[in-house]
């Protein structure tokens, strides 16, 4: 009677659908559970992988550092940077070179312009962007002032260019050693000097040629031909060339 009394009111429980909902509840749990381990690991690697990032972080900055030297070194050497002039440490050298070859081109050349130009190499870019250290300027006794040697003219550009080229060929000598540099050939250019400035040109080749040294010259200029008495001289024919020693 107390049983019936007290659960009048009451709904009788689905038992069976509890039963569902506690297995249903249970497969949850145990597919949490499952998660929960995965997870965990999940979080160790993460925490692993946090901590190699941190190390490897600290040796990155380390390197940084370091890498902002080399970098800073490698502008200097490039010339890129403010004061260096566009300069790379490879014209440095070139540069240091070609003094020691204009040094050599201005005793020719003094000598064959009687005594009005000198070469030297510019200390100055005309384009700020353009690498700098092997433009060559020349200095005009006539005007007392330096430029260009692109505004030599054709003969005087001969002239400076064969000068430069026994100048090289001085310092070459110098520089190797055992290293002789015997012969020259000239290829052309003596038509754009004219009489005078012929005669500085032969005399000095002359010198060569007397101090040891082939100097080979190929021309069309009869006054040269002339001034020359070891030939070979080649004639076009219809039938042919002939060579004439």
């Amino acid at each position: 009677k107390r049983a019936k009394s007290l659960t009048k009111d009451k709904k009788r429980p689905d038992l069976h659908k509890i039963s569902e909902n506690l297995s249903a509840a249970q497969q949850e749990k145990d597919a949490a559970l499952k998660a929960q381990s995965g997870n965990q690991k999940d979080t160790k690697r993460l925490k692993d992988d946090h901590e190699r990032i941190q190390e490897l972080s600290k040796k990155i900055e380390k390197q940084g550092g370091e890498l902002s030297v080399f970098k800073k070194l490698e502008q200097v050497a490039k010339g890129n940077l403010p004061g260096t002039e566009n300069l790379s440490l490879q014209r440095y050298v070139l540069a240091g070179f070609l003094d020691d070859v204009t040094a050599a081109a201005t005793y020719r050349l003094r000598k064959m312009s009687k005594g009005r130009y000198q070469l030297h190499r510019s200390l100055t870019t005309q384009n700020k962007r353009a690498t700098a250290g092997l433009d060559l300027d020349v200095l005009d006794d006539f005007t007392g002032e330096s430029r260009t040697v692109k505004t030599l003219s054709g003969g005087e550009m001969f002239l400076a260019s064969l000068s430069l080229a026994l100048g090289l060929s001085d310092v070459v000598q110098s520089y190797a050693g055992g290293v002789h540099l015997d012969s020259l050939f000239i290829d052309e250019g003596f038509g754009s000097l004219d009489s005078a400035t012929l005669d500085d040109a032969i005399e000095t080749l002359m010198e060569l040629n007397q101090g040891g040294r082939m100097v080979g010259v190929i021309s069309h200029v009869n006054e040269l031909k002339e001034r020359i008495d070891k030939k070979i001289e080649v004639k076009c024919t219809p039938n042919g060339s002939t060579v004439v020693f």
